[in-house]
């Protein structure tokens, strides 16, 4: 037997204070056992079947946790005049639960016009705002040419979300076609534009976008200041970076702390570490992402060591480092060699439950590694179950570094056979490898095989490790044969390789030449001076070394003096030579 349609009451029989208390019964639902005795009270009673009662039941069915979309359609289908906001009410259920919002959404769509119900302009926001979220493009245009067919093209607030779908689906182009088309935009329409850009990796064009918007003085928000602050880090133009905050500044936007976030964060990326660190502590409030700026920031411009003391000081605000954070402080750890540090970050990992894949297992290799304990890196590499070539190229160049050529070989063939192509850096490490093992031949093997099998250009440090290779087995009169022979302009890494291979064999002659082809890269080379002068005390030649370092001091050049970095209870302290 069909159930009865229902005809809902423009005028109740029933007054409003009864309906209220009606309403707060069904507003204490906690289940849809409940909700359906309250609903099976109304359906008996014609009187309590009011817009009001039946299009909350309708809300709890559709947005509450313990609703039911499905009901709230069965339910829906009965009403014979149902207005458009209960179906607005259950497209934003659709949104937050179903399965299958998009055709869920569209089908409620197709519904609503076969029963000629007329969607308004909160309509097509819900429903293109669920096409955003599941990237449905194709769908998207089909509900443009409705919403054009409908006059609602003219919405700004339906316009700006038609912006955001085509955005986030990589149509950007489509997105500035409608911002350009009209001429009624609000702040969202700019800020949309904006962040469309930047996510598809267009930042010139996204900050642009803010450069217009600019020349029209329009107030921004703190939305808007987040995207395009966020664009300037990472094109890294500091003073871009400085105009834009002058006018963040000017129209006296009230950042909150993701927008301090972006600040912060832009200035430490664009290498103004001081005046990242000036906004970091006027900051009201500050999140993991405060400190993770700061960290990476210190760690951008090779200020390490004040890396390692942000981290403690983070430590001491009691606020929990998360991977990034990790991530940051390791690498500080691998490039001063605090292994006690990079030790106990190992152990804090472990604990806190984080799992040493993926770029924390990357930043764990590379601290063994440049801190001396290869074994360990390796151990941790066994341990990965999620390896990518980053994984492999720490470790290949790891070994490299300590003489264990073979082993940097054996990684690499190992990475080969899983299937993962090597980067630039990988084939750094492998010719490193190469050249401290003394196997030249393979190493040019794989240097030919770069840009034959894997359509990677050589770059100068390549052929630099590749001069070092000749230069470290004794074959100088190759090694100038491959200078020679470079598709590139030799650069002072070239020569200063050729240079320290005439230190190890004595061949004074040819550093002679290395030595006046550095010199016109800069007469201020110290370390070149001390390698010239090096060869010709050795080969007994006192008086042109004594000519050297005259030479050293006429032109003013400096040694950079010796320096040395320990470790004591996870501080790390630098010593130099007095000059």
């Amino acid at each position: 037997m069909a159930s009865s349609p229902l005809v809902l009451l423009s005028s109740p029989h029933i007054g409003l204070n009864q309906q209220l208390h009606l309403l707060r019964k069904l507003e204490s639902c906690q289940s849809m056992k409940e909700l359906k005795q309250f609903q099976a009270i109304v359906l008996k009673s014609k009187c309590l079947q009011t817009h009001l009662i039946i299009s909350k039941i309708l809300t709890f069915c559709a947005l509450s946790p313990y609703g039911d979309i499905s009901h709230a359609r069965s339910l829906l289908a009965r009403i014979e005049n149902p207005t458009v906001s209960v179906y607005n009410s259950i497209l934003r259920g659709i949104a937050g639960r179903e399965e299958d919002p998009v055709a869920n959404s569209l089908s409620l769509l197709e519904e609503m016009l076969q029963r000629g119900i007329f969607p308004d302009n909160y309509t097509f926001p819900l429903l293109i705002k669920v096409l955003a979220d599941s990237r449905a493009l194709a769908e998207g245009e089909a509900v443009h040419a409705h919403v054009i067919k409908m006059g609602f093209q003219f919405d700004v607030y339906v316009r700006n979300n038609f912006m955001r779908l085509y955005a986030v689906c990589g149509e950007v182009g489509s997105a500035q076609n409608l911002f350009d088309c009209f001429p009624d935009r609000d702040l969202v329409s700019w800020t949309t534009l904006i962040s469309g850009y930047s996510k598809m990796g267009l930042l010139k064009e996204a900050v642009s976008v803010f450069l217009r918007l600019m020349d029209e003085n329009l107030d921004v928000d703190k939305v808007t200041a987040v995207a395009v602050l966020s664009a300037c880090a990472k094109i890294g133009d500091l003073e871009l970076g400085k105009k834009l905050h002058g006018y963040i500044n000017a129209k006296k936007v009230d950042l909150d702390v993701f927008a301090w976030n972006a600040l912060v964060d832009m200035y430490a990326k664009c290498g103004d570490v001081t005046s990242a660190y000036k906004y970091f502590k006027k900051m009201p409030e500050r999140n993991v992402v405060s400190w993770n700026s700061m960290i990476s920031g210190f760690v951008h411009v090779g200020e390490f060591g004040k890396a390692l003391s942000m981290f403690r000081k983070m430590q001491n605000t009691g606020i929990k480092p998360d991977i990034a954070t990790l991530i940051g402080v390791l690498n500080s750890c691998a490039n001063l060699g605090a292994l006690d540090a990079g030790r106990w970050i190992h152990v804090y990992t472990i604990r806190s439950g984080f799992k040493a894949d993926g770029s924390l297992g990357n930043a764990l290799i590379d601290m063994y590694a440049k801190c001396g304990i290869i074994d360990q890196a390796m151990e941790v590499f066994g341990m990965m179950s999620c390896r990518d070539v980053y994984t492999y190229t720490s470790l290949i160049v790891g070994s490299a570094m300590h003489g264990q050529g073979d082993k940097a070989l054996d990684i690499f063939s190992e990475m080969l056979r899983m299937g993962i192509k090597p980067n630039e850096v990988t084939f750094t490490g492998v010719l490193s490898a190469c050249s401290h093992a003394g196997l030249v031949d393979i190493g040019l093997r794989h240097f030919g095989e770069m840009s034959t099998l894997y359509g990677i250009k050589p770059t100068i440090e390549h052929y630099g490790c590749v001069v070092d290779m000749f230069g470290r087995a004794g074959l100088l009169e190759k090694a100038q044969e491959f200078i020679r022979a470079m598709p590139i302009e030799p650069d002072a890494f070239i020569w200063g390789s050729l240079l320290g291979a005439c230190k190890i064999h004595g061949e004074v002659p040819l550093g002679e030449k290395a030595m006046e082809h550095l010199l016109d890269f800069g007469p201020d080379e110290d370390g070149s001076y001390v390698l010239m002068s090096n060869i010709y005390t050795s080969a007994n030649r006192r008086n042109d070394s004594t000519r050297v370092r005259k030479a050293m001091r006429k032109n003013r050049v400096k040694k950079t003096p010796g320096c040395s970095l320990i470790e004591i209870d996870g501080i790390v302290h630098e010593f130099r030579v007095r000059k």
